[in-house]
């Protein structure tokens, strides 16, 4: 009977141990849904390999920042920019900047989200960028310039969207380039299961 209690209790410590192990899985990969009008993208953030850049994200995203912002920069064949402006062309006011995460392994590859900076390496708030080609050797560590841009996840689901906003005519407006003549707005960024 002891024998039977025991190998009942390792059992209940090992399901335990599984349950907190995936729990701590589930923390380094959070996904976030983007709603935009031009469909719906799923993104996979990797939190073990760019901890700062996704919790800053992270933080943009439960305030409800995204929300009705625009993709305000969109070149074919290199990526989709949003996270800072509205319809207006107006940006929108952030918190402070972060540290440049870019030599953590991870590669400005297609489908890939990363953080838009300045030329300052350490000056990246809210917008962000996703490749729509493979930018690795360009916007990695030593392409454009020393420093990169940091990459903190994936689309996992949605790149059909990308695409379809990638290809959207674009021009001028308020003085900024590479504008869609359409604006395609974020109608919402949620964290998948909340």
């Amino acid at each position: 009977m002891l024998y039977v209690c025991l190998a009942s209790f390792a059992f209940f410590g090992l399901f335990l141990m599984s349950a907190v192990d995936a729990g701590a899985a589930a923390d380094d990969k959070p996904v976030v849904v983007l709603e935009t009008t031009a469909g719906t993208i799923t993104i996979e953030l990797d939190h073990a390999k760019a901890p700062i850049t996704v919790e800053n994200f992270l933080k943009y995203v439960d305030s409800g920042f995204y929300d009705n912002l625009i993709f305000h920069r969109v070149m074919k064949g290199f990526m989709i920019q949003g996270g800072g402006m509205d319809d207006k062309m107006r940006e929108k006011d952030t918190n402070p900047p972060i540290k440049n995460e870019a030599s953590n392994g991870l590669k400005n590859e297609r489908g890939t989200i990363a953080m838009a900076r300045t030329s300052n390496p350490n000056s990246a708030t809210a917008q962000f960028f996703i490749n729509h080609a493979d930018n690795s050797r360009n916007l990695g560590p030593g392409g454009v310039d020393a420093y990169g841009y940091a990459v903190f996840g994936k689309v996992t689901d949605g790149m059909d969207v990308v695409d379809k906003i990638a290809n959207m005519a674009t021009g001028t407006r308020a003085g900024h380039g590479d504008v869609p003549l359409q604006p395609i707005y974020i109608k919402s960024a949620k964290r998948k299961g909340k």
